[in-house]
């Protein structure tokens, strides 16, 4: 996976799952505020999830703006682009592309799939270049491309972080403090991986599945996210913990219940309510 910085640095310098809501529905017609019980993976808390990331990772809550997105950050992993920040040195770019093509032969970024099989792993843009990049914002307009890049992220990034975060015990906030760790520093077990961070968080303190107490457990792991941040990147800004998570966690807002107001790199966000189906947008 992947093991690098936000894709903006600091001003100073991965479809819906079919789950039901108990009560959402109502909430959302007599605009009260409701907490979305299956957790994270309730389609209104799963938009949440997507503007919380978007927000560290381009600096806007529109999430589904990023779609065309590409660009060399500079963090020698080639090409991220896309709504998670797909790398074409890791391999989910590589993916993405696979499953697009699989589902639509033709398209505008076919041809460059030998290319991606073999810059895999490295930095460089040989076979791609502009043409690549031309390719990929012409491609984000077509309907399966999104939906390409939207399977790959709920398979490689938010369904393993759900599943692993409800099996240690934990509510929508730590199941959306997995994700957004997932995202940035990918899911494996080196250094500054996921699996890392979490073993070293329960160093410090167990989770709600082994009789620990939740705000300590998430403490203990953004604590070691922190650190991981920190190794991992030029940058080393942990605002999406300290101006984002933190306050969420020091509010005890466990459930991840709007309204919610955070900053990243400084810039202010505010989510004030649950989005609602129709609008999709919940700011």
């Amino acid at each position: 996976m992947r093991d690098r910085p936000a894709r903006r640095p600091p001003r100073i310098a991965r479809r819906n799952l079919r789950i039901g809501c108990a009560g959402l529905a109502v909430a959302l017609t007599v605009g009260a505020a409701r907490t979305p019980e299956p957790g994270l993976d309730c389609p209104p808390a799963k938009e949440v999830a997507m503007e919380l990331v978007a927000s560290a990772e381009n600096s806007t809550l529109d999430w589904r703006s990023q779609y065309q997105y590409i660009e060399d950050i500079g963090d020698g992993q080639g090409y991220t682009g896309g709504i998670i920040g797909f790398c074409s040195g890791t391999g989910d770019m590589l993916d993405v592309v696979t499953l697009y093509t699989r589902n639509r032969p033709a398209n505008p970024l076919a041809a460059f799939l030998p290319a991606l099989r073999k810059v895999n792993g490295t930095s460089s843009h040989a076979g791609l270049g502009d043409p690549f990049v031309k390719a990929w914002k012409t491609a984000a307009t077509d309907k399966a491309f999104q939906e390409a890049q939207e399977e790959e992220r709920d398979h490689v990034y938010f369904d393993p972080s759900v599943r692993r975060a409800k099996a240690d015990g934990l509510r929508t906030l730590g199941q959306f403090i997995y994700f957004d760790a997932t995202v940035m520093h990918g899911g494996g077990d080196d250094r500054n991986g996921f699996g890392s961070i979490r073993k070293n968080a329960m160093a410090k303190a167990k989770p709600p599945a082994l009789g620990g107490d939740e705000a300590a457990y998430l403490n203990a792991f953004l604590d070691a996210r922190k650190a991981a941040i920190k190794r991992a990147t030029v940058h080393g800004d942990t605002s999406r913990v300290d101006t984002e998570q933190r306050v969420f966690l020091n509010e005890r807002n466990f459930t991840l219940q709007p309204p919610l107001r955070w900053k990243t790199y400084g810039d202010p966000y505010e989510i004030r309510n649950w989005p609602s189906p129709e609008n999709r947008h919940a700011t």
